[in-house]
């Protein structure tokens, strides 16, 4: 069977916006809000064991903090430490502190002259993959991937596979349409 396609994921596969962007991000949104945590290497390698932000901060706690005493609006108070941090992230992304890993740029480039059709699966938020994205490839580089499976359009995160099944599925559906409209009617 011959490749066709090629489908990436975005924290860790694409960059290292783990190190690099999430974590400092989460501890300007933290320092914004006033919390004197910090999330080092070490102990941010230990938080990656639970995947997605807002739980990460809630695993965080139970874990390390439990002195801390969670506000009624807990949920919503993790959401919005959330969205600072995603903000504080894609400050980082424009500013140009979070390259590409080596050698990406020039396996997508390949990947399209070779004409393999590109897809994204990642539980990072679609506007984190928007920006990497635009930051590090230019706004085009949007385009370059047929499907942008991002999010929590699966009810399960990674490492169950959904988000990539949902991905595949999307190229399939894709794939059909285009081939369906290209096929001359019966006569």
């Amino acid at each position: 069977m011959k490749l066709q396609a090629l489908i990436f994921d975005v924290d860790g596969t694409l960059a290292d916006t783990e190190r690099d962007g999430h974590r400092p991000a989460f501890n300007a949104a933290f320092a914004e809000a006033g919390l004197d945590w910090d999330w080092d290497i070490a102990l941010y390698g230990d938080l990656l064991s639970v995947t997605g932000g807002k739980e990460r901060i809630r695993y965080y706690l139970n874990k390390y903090r439990q002195d801390f005493t969670f506000p009624d609006n807990a949920d919503t108070w993790i959401a919005g430490l959330h969205q600072a941090k995603t903000r504080h992230y894609v400050r980082l992304l424009n500013e140009g502190r979070i390259p590409l890993r080596p050698g990406v740029k020039r396996l997508l480039n390949d990947a399209r002259q070779a004409n393999l059709r590109l897809a994204i699966a990642t539980t990072t938020t679609p506007e984190n993959v928007t920006a990497l994205l635009e930051a590090t490839l230019g706004s085009e580089s949007l385009s370059w991937f047929e499907v942008i499976a991002a999010g929590a359009i699966v009810p399960q995160k990674k490492p169950d596979p959904a988000i990539f099944t949902f991905a595949m599925e999307a190229i399939d559906r894709k794939s059909t349409r285009l081939n369906s409209s290209h096929e001359s009617p019966s006569r």
